[in-house]
């Protein structure tokens, strides 16, 4: 049971012979599926295994033609699996040590390592690691850079990146790229059941940029304080010629910067009041669309049109901005940019419109994420009526620790809708999320709030009261039991 510890033990895939073959435990996730596509683009022959994968990440495997093996059962690793046994098993940290799958790992010869390993020490090398860090906007900070300097670079010298998303800018989660940047979406979340450090130090950033950083995952941190250490041990591996671009009005983000202060890399503070400073010029309602002024010590550096609408995407997009104009890039180079992002998909995305009521999908599922988003909306979409939908799926939302933090977190919804959240079968009785306290809470508030059993019964409800120029948001990680489709499709109805 070798674990990787140094270079991959053979070589890179040449045209006309046998490629390795590389297998993906947990391929589903958005960024172990980002990776099957890099391996692809590098030639190898990848497999994978997942309980159950879904769209887009279902789609975006099969358009790929990688092959998807459902449970983790040991066959998917055996001698006997057609084309032989892996030449290297990359495993997820979905992945428990006692799966059977995992186990067989473990018993057999074959060399494994986790994902963020493989990642840095087979494609990120001498490239400058633009890695993108925080409690919330990641994904889309990740996303607007890759496109920027997609947009802004010449041929043969695109950028690589990985987002733990899909940018609609581009027909995949990952690239390997041709020039020297790659720009990755770093996850404060542990590597695999055998690596329980973040993701993040695997990534040896030259520019490290931190949106925030507050209390989440509950399932593998104790409390804020041990978050902060993760932070920490991101800025301490920033080299003394690299940047740090941190969101200096945010006091947590300062605190895990103290070390950096003195002799360390230079630090690109952004944020309202700081150095690198926005401004919301004006928001079309109709169109959707932003337009901002980024400020650079209190002038403006460059003024921009952009889909991201509200202000945490404004914060997200002068981020973007400052680490940017420290790798030499003008505004001009960036305008074009910023006007042709398309978004990400589960970030404010409208899956549909139908008799004049739209329906769109969100990922956020902190408080502080739902409260942003649901301001966003507001500010994108006015006085239009706006339901909010929540399904609270992720391993911390399942938990009591955010109860009361969500009472305050839907003010901008006029009317909130609280699923019961899915398997709280590991969860101890008085440290679950409890759906209907949340609700009495915000009727107490004075909002129109409802739970009910099932998606089905929630679709129906929300179908029959729904009235035109109505919006709804559907906040949720997971597929909420395919809720979207099915509000379009009670809506058509």
């Amino acid at each position: 049971m070798p674990l990787l510890a140094g270079p991959l033990p053979f070589a890179a895939p040449v045209p006309g012979q046998r490629a390795p073959v590389l297998h993906i435990m947990g391929i589903g996730g958005t960024a172990m599926s980002a990776l099957a596509g890099m391996l692809k683009d590098a030639g190898y022959t990848v497999t994978g295994s997942d309980t159950g994968v879904y769209p887009p990440m279902s789609t975006y495997l099969e358009s790929l033609g990688i092959p998807v093996m459902i449970g983790y059962n040991a066959a998917n690793i055996a001698d006997t699996r057609p084309g032989g046994p892996p030449d290297l098993v990359v495993v997820g940290n979905v992945i428990r040590a006692e799966y059977e799958e995992a186990k067989a790992l473990l018993a057999s010869n074959l060399l494994y390592c986790s994902f963020p390993q493989l990642l840095g020490a087979m494609f990120l090398g001498e490239r400058r690691s633009i890695v993108c860090a925080g409690t919330h906007g990641k994904t889309t900070t990740t996303s607007i850079i890759a496109h920027l300097l997609d947009r802004a670079m010449p041929e043969g010298r695109k950028p690589g990146f990985l987002i733990g998303g899909l940018a609609k800018n581009f027909d995949r989660t990952a690239r390997l790229g041709t020039g020297p940047h790659f720009v990755i979406e770093g996850d404060e979340y542990d590597t695999a059941f055998f690596d329980k450090g973040p993701k993040f130090l695997h990534y040896r950033p030259k520019t490290a940029i931190i949106t925030s950083v507050e209390f989440d995952h509950a399932d593998i941190y104790r409390d804020l304080d041990h978050v902060k250490e993760s932070f920490r041990k991101l800025v301490a591996i920033v080299p003394k010629d690299g940047c740090i671009v941190a969101r200096w009005d945010h006091d947590n983000v300062v605190d895990v910067c103290q070390a950096a202060l003195e002799g360390g890399p230079e630090i690109r503070r952004y944020g309202a009041g700081q150095q690198w400073d926005g401004r919301i010029e004006s928001v079309d309602t109709q169109r959707g669309v932003m337009t901002f002024s980024v400020l650079k010590d209190g002038a403006v550096w460059g003024r921009f049109e952009s889909i991201l609408v509200g202000e945490h995407n404004l914060y997200n997009q002068v981020a973007a901005v400052a680490a940017l104009d420290a790798e030499g890039l003008t505004a001009a180079q960036l305008v074009p940019g910023f006007s042709t992002f398309e978004g990400v998909k589960r970030r404010q995305e409208v899956r549909g419109e139908v008799r004049q009521v739209t329906v769109l999908d969100d990922f956020a599922h902190h408080p502080t994420a739902v409260d942003v988003t649901l301001s966003g909306l507001r500010l994108r979409f006015g006085n239009r009526r706006i339901w909010a939908i929540f399904e609270p799926r992720s391993a911390t939302s399942r938990r009591a620790v955010f109860q009361e933090a969500y009472a305050h977190a839907f003010r901008e919804a006029d009317i909130v809708v609280v699923a019961a959240p899915p398997d709280q079968a590991r969860i101890a009785e008085d440290e679950r999320f409890d759906t209907p306290r949340l609700i009495r809470r915000l009727r107490d508030q004075g909002k129109e709030a409802f739970t009910w059993p099932t998606v089905d019964e929630i679709v129906a409800a929300v179908v029959a009261n729904a009235l035109p120029h109505d919006v709804i948001a559907v906040l949720s990680n997971g597929a909420f039991g395919g809720i979207h489709q099915k509000l379009l499709d009670g809506l058509a109805r």
